[in-house]
């Protein structure tokens, strides 16, 4: 998943104008660049890569309570740095902190958002014991592989959530094994899933508490020049299909010419296949008015070479993130060759 953080930067007066979407296709002079051939360490990878520029920890679960009312929750936290070197300490620090959590329903979203500086312990991560957070809202875990038990929770007026997430699975690497490119120019990010979390807990949507169970999304990446300064936006698709397979795919849409698409095949057993352009197809079906701008909400997905014919349908068309930064996501349902849930988030539009 390509996610929000760099927007950050524009917090910061002594930014360049952003070039591209959300400044990600800027210059980046000084910080580490992105390369084919890095060898992934866990648990070490978990916590912070600070020479990079832009980093993100990011949760989707689609969820259900006992009358099969169905429900998407999101937590996100993004780090960006807004200049390269060696972090300081305290007031000093030139690291800031963004969180979005957000609550769905087909008939309401809710989402919010928390901002912080670095280096006065109000967001972080860390990593022995394993710990993600930004005021009251954190991701933690005692165990010695974090991303095999966690906690996760978030409040705010509207919502709140308390989950627990599960999983004996390795870590799925993305693109090349999680070297994933952005387009053709060779912008890039490393980026790797834990796409086989199980899920229980407890949500709060407008006064309701409801007991859930579900399956949920781990995607980590960091980058220093993510996409091309034309690359306007884009559309990323994880899903979880019936069969026990995992898909996650994206098209970044350039502001001329054809947009770059990618994804990879996750079979049940874990195994990944990347999937090149020639290898999917995601066409928008049904256009939905949200926010002042009409988005797709319906679309098609076609992998032919794997026999997938599906369409994905917004569980909340109106899932509209209205926060500083505002886009769409939430999640979807998915009918056709394969039945299935999964997240879609849009950017851009």
């Amino acid at each position: 998943m390509i996610c929000l953080a760099l927007l950050l930067g524009a917090c910061d007066d002594s930014q360049t104008p952003p070039e591209g979407f959300a400044g990600m296709g800027s210059r980046v002079e000084g910080y580490t660049p992105v390369t084919p051939g890095r060898h992934f360490a866990f648990p070490a990878d978990h916590a912070p890569h600070p020479g990079f520029r832009i980093e993100w920890w990011y949760i989707t679960a689609n969820l259900q309570d006992a009358q099969g009312q169905r429900f998407g929750v999101q937590w996100t936290l993004f780090r960006n740095a807004l200049q390269p070197g060696t972090e300081a300490s305290g007031w000093q620090s030139s690291t800031l902190w963004m969180g979005h959590a957000a609550v769905t329903s087909a008939n309401v979203h809710h989402a919010a958002q928390r901002l912080a500086r670095g280096g006065v312990d109000q967001a972080g991560v860390q990593l022995a014991p394993f710990e993600a957070w930004i005021d009251d809202w954190s991701m933690t875990s005692r165990a010695s592989e974090p991303m095999r038990d966690l906690h996760l929770q978030a409040k705010d007026q509207a919502f709140a959530y308390q989950l627990q997430l599960r999983s004996e699975r390795p870590m799925v690497l993305q693109g090349d094994q999680g070297y994933s490119r952005k387009s053709e120019a060779g912008q890039a990010s490393y980026y790797y899933s834990q796409p086989f979390f199980t899920v229980s807990g407890e949500l709060q949507i407008d006064g309701q508490r409801h007991t859930v169970n579900g399956q949920a999304w781990l995607d980590r990446e960091w980058s220093s020049q993510p996409l091309t300064a034309d690359q306007q936006g884009w559309d990323w698709f994880s899903l979880h299909l019936q069969d026990g397979t995992r898909l996650m795919l994206y098209r970044i849409r350039h502001r001329q010419g054809p947009a770059y698409l990618t994804g990879t095949w996750i079979d049940p057993d874990g195994t990944a296949q990347p999937l090149g352009p020639e290898a999917l197809r995601m066409q928008p079906l049904e256009q939905s008015e949200v926010a002042g701008r009409r988005l797709p909400t319906r679309w098609a997905i076609e992998i032919p070479g794997k026999g997938l014919r599906v369409t994905t349908t917004a569980l909340n068309a109106q899932a509209w993130m209205d926060l500083d930064v505002p886009y769409w996501e939430g999640p979807v349902e998915v009918s056709g060759s394969q039945s299935g849930e999964g997240y879609l988030e849009m950017t851009g539009y």
